[in-house]
């Protein structure tokens, strides 16, 4: 640029020239354009660094993630501030929540390259709304309190979209108030319902503490579990149609224990423990007097304390490896107030049947020593069998490909 401005012929500009009747309006003009093109080649130039410099920071912390061999990941979307639970729409659209921001955001990747090229948010204002779920054309947005619902979403005006609401009775507290929504494969909108508390008993009558579901169409609600204490992912076995959910375990218990939950439910009703036993066999110092840990539905699988297990799927897609399929994927944010950080990463948990085999890490790298870049919050199958990762910390959305696809 210095050489490009050094060089450059200045002569029709000299002021002699300059003021003298129509050879001044002429050379105005001239000035005019040739300054607009130095202009352009300016920001040219400095766009052109900002974007690589951008690239090569983004490739530099994606260096940090460790795959198993033959995996890849790359960013698919960024500046997706706060990103929380992410739902596929028509096509290659995708919606996020959030948590903080009360904002939803739009996500399109329109010319077909697997990186977003649009990214608008189209409600804002609203109360926590991390869960999005998307069915046969219509967004479903969970706020703390409420169930909402844009019809034809695909279609809708961009300024401002008609928001239903679907169901209003849910509780209005904000500790664990957030929700994570998803449809079954009974067409029912399944709802969990944190505890207001670190650790407390909730009221019988009350719907915290449990995973409903809800019929979009009467406003039925039925309790589906109870003994939760906050549930931030789940999903069903593709080979029984049981549902699976990840389990938030209670805090200042040590560093150690009580650990987060895998668990399984075989049968509407059954009560998973909390607040009187976690894990297998740990009774609550407080709670779990006069109570055996037997009374309660077991977790398929202790997973580690504190680590702040949310979203969750069974692998259905062809593109991993065969080892992968009918496995499960489960982000965990990572511990907030354990001396040793642990968590923010991806795991996989190979299983068979109803065992769980193995707990292994599959993405990792968004910790380093004790510092974070980085917190997996939901994780969304693609179509094509690759993954997709949300990042509330980063504002990121990552893409998870196997090269060369499956065998």
């Amino acid at each position: 640029m210095e050489s490009f401005i050094q060089n450059f012929d200045w002569t029709p500009y000299r002021r002699e020239k300059f003021f003298s009747g129509h050879t001044r309006t002429l050379n105005m003009v001239l000035w005019v354009r040739r300054c607009f093109l130095v202009l352009l080649i300016i920001t040219f130039l400095v766009s052109n660094g900002f974007t690589q410099k951008k690239s090569e920071v983004e490739e530099n912390l994606l260096s940090k993630i460790r795959l198993p061999e033959g995996f890849r990941i790359d960013v698919f979307a960024q500046q997706i501030l706060d990103a929380r639970q992410i739902t596929l729409g028509k096509g290659r659209v995708l919606y996020a929540g959030t948590r903080k921001r009360g904002v939803v955001y739009r996500i399109e990747d329109r010319d077909g390259d697997w990186k977003a090229d649009r990214v608008q948010i189209i409600l804002k204002g609203l109360h926590m709304p991390n869960g999005v779920a998307y069915r046969n054309g219509a967004l479903y947005i969970a706020e703390v309190h409420r169930i909402l619902r844009i019809v034809n979403v695909d279609q809708v005006p961009e300024e401002k979209p008609r928001v239903e609401i679907v169901y209003d009775k849910l509780p209005d507290k904000r500790h664990h108030g957030w929700k994570y929504i998803k449809f079954g494969p009974d067409g029912w909108l399944y709802i969990p319902v944190g505890v207001p508390c670190n650790i407390c008993e909730p009221d019988p009558g009350s719907l915290f503490g449990t995973i409903t579901r809800l019929n979009v169409e009467t406003g039925e609600l039925d309790i589906v579990a109870r003994g939760v204490r906050n549930s931030v992912g789940f999903d069903w076995a593709p080979d029984t149609n049981e549902l699976w959910f990840t389990d938030n375990g209670r805090d200042w218990l040590g560093d150690d224990q009580p650990p987060d939950e895998l668990n399984r439910v075989r049968k509407f009703g059954l009560h998973f423990g909390y607040p009187y036993c976690h894990g297998t066999s740990l009774p609550d110092p407080e709670y779990g007097k006069g109570h055996s840990c037997s009374e309660f539905e077991p977790p398929a699988k202790e997973l580690g304390p504190h680590v702040a297990s949310l979203g969750m799927i069974f692998y259905r897609g062809k593109q991993f490896p065969k080892e992968y399929r009918g496995g499960i994927f489960i982000a965990e944010h990572g511990s907030w107030n354990r001396k040793v950080p642990i968590g923010y990463r991806v795991m996989f948990l190979k299983r068979e049947k109803n065992r769980i085999l193995s707990y292994e890490p599959f993405a990792e790298g968004w910790l380093q020593g004790r510092k974070k870049w980085g917190r997996p919050v939901d994780i969304l199958e693609l179509p094509d069998g690759s993954i997709l990762v949300s990042d509330d910390f980063g504002g990121r959305i990552y893409r998870i490909t196997r090269e060369g696809g499956g065998t």
